[in-house]
């Protein structure tokens, strides 16, 4: 989508003028007689959001008036559906953050996923680049969000375990990354037992995907994103409206996939390992059933208290692998609970860490990034609710409180207390259109994790 930032710099792209109510009249005081006139009748005040295009004297457009809240940097997002094609620029200095702001935004703006579409795309309008934006910064960052939506966006059809692969091995080349996928029953002999388990139902084969990135000898940031292709429910079947989004149950790894991208791009002085369980949970004569007790790859023995409770599943054997080579820093991202959404709803990311300066470092960057999330407690006390009376631990419980807390709390019991870890419960989808946030898949948390990252480990 960075295509529609340009840098071509001619007069030829209409300026664009930012007025705030504060400065609105003022502004207007000084203005020519026929601009006023004009103005005042097109009804522009300077409110959130609107817009005033000032024609010249032969008609053609010569500037737009954008009612600019400098308090909501995705304001910039609602230019590119509302201005004719052609190429703008914004006539007014901004600084690095302001003008990353309207470069970002402008560029989500014109997000259109149209694989699928036989018609013909929209063109949308372009940008000439801020002048203080930091271009590869925000270029990159657009190419990871765009890139997150994309996956999420494609139907299982077309995003099963091995497209999920696919993906991952384009981002290895095109960043010069190394991939390795274990595939079907090389899982039980490299001792994965629960991602087989909970894919082996499916013709399309369960994998681990193992993305590695970076200086052998430089701290080591590891990313875990739940990839269920789709979810059925497995044998504890969900309904229809249940299965009607579950292609974007693999939004976690989407999301580490972009967050990759985002730190290969940049070049960050760090050893960079991406985790990715693949596997679509499926009914068949093999599906894995409620009440079997099944092996992980740390040792635990995990009773299944509910099929539909999987994704914890096999992140439990991928964090586990994680967790063995002690990471400075492992995170973790999966679109896990409908609890999660029913506490904090669609749009803001639930957040669990035992680490207190782990969880304010990335709050303060979710600040910085306007990237909202909460962060959750993980209540030991809850941890009782997955006590099973034949194995180690329960996948599930059987309260219907703290949904989100028990499920992080099982993936807590794959994790080593002395690794810095961070899990993330998110959605990945815009269940209605913002400006710049169309409805479908979206990137959550990511761009907050990037800063924290890159501030952990500045170049």
């Amino acid at each position: 989508m960075s295509e529609h930032l340009t840098e071509d710099e001619t007069t030829a792209a209409v300026p664009i003028l930012p007025l705030n109510r504060g400065h609105w009249r003022d502004w207007l005081a000084g203005q020519p007689p026929a601009v006023r006139t004009w103005i005042e009748a097109t009804g522009f005040s300077a409110e959130a959001g609107s817009l005033c295009l000032l024609p010249g004297e032969t008609g053609t457009l010569e500037r737009v008036l954008f009612g600019w809240d400098e308090n909501d940097p995705w304001s910039w997002a609602q230019l590119p559906a509302k201005l004719p094609k052609a190429t703008y620029r914004i006539d007014a200095p901004l600084a690095a953050p302001a003008a990353d702001w309207a470069a970002l935004a402008w560029a989500l703006a014109c997000y259109q996923f149209t694989r699928y579409l036989g018609r013909k795309r929209r063109e949308w309008p372009s940008l000439v680049w801020p002048e203080a934006a930091r271009r590869e910064q925000v270029a990159s960052a657009v190419e990871a969000l765009c890139l997150v939506r994309d996956l999420v966006n494609t139907p299982s059809s077309d995003m099963g375990p091995e497209d999920l692969a696919q993906a991952a091995a384009e981002l290895a080349v095109r960043r010069g990354a190394r991939l390795r996928t274990i595939v079907g029953e090389a899982l039980l002999e490299e001792n994965y037992p629960l991602i087989h388990a909970v894919g082996r139902a499916s013709p399309r084969l369960p994998r681990l995907l193992d993305l590695q990135w970076g200086d052998e000898q430089a701290p080591k940031v590891t990313l875990v994103g739940k990839g269920v292709c789709f979810d059925s429910g497995g044998l504890d079947l969900k309904t229809a409206s249940g299965m009607k989004l579950m292609k974007k149950d693999m939004g976690g790894a989407a999301h580490v996939l972009g967050l990759a991208t985002m730190i290969i791009a940049a070049g960050l002085p760090v050893r960079l390992r991406v985790l990715i369980p693949a596997v679509e949970n499926s009914v068949s004569g093999n599906a894995f059933r409620p009440s079997d007790v099944l092996k992980t790859r740390k040792g635990l023995s995990v009773e299944v208290g509910n099929t539909d409770a999987e994704g914890r599943l096999i992140l439990a054997d991928a964090l586990a692998e994680a967790d063995r080579e002690k990471p400075d820093l492992l995170i973790d991202l999966a679109t896990l609970t409908g609890a999660a959404r029913t506490a904090l709803g669609p749009e803001l990311p639930a957040m669990f860490t035992p680490d207190d300066d782990l969880a304010a470092a990335i709050l303060a960057a979710a600040e910085e990034e306007h990237d909202p999330m909460w962060r959750l407690p993980l209540w030991k006390n809850y941890r009782r609710l997955l006590d099973s009376k034949v194995a180690d631990i329960n996948n599930a419980s059987d309260s219907s409180y703290a949904g989100a807390i028990t499920a992080a709390l099982f993936l807590q019991e794959f994790v080593s207390p002395s690794t810095p870890w961070v899990h993330f419960d998110i959605f990945a989808w815009n269940p209605h259109s913002r400006p710049g946030r169309p409805e479908g898949g979206e990137a959550m948390a990511i761009r907050a994790l990037y800063r924290m990252i890159a501030r952990k480990y500045p170049l």
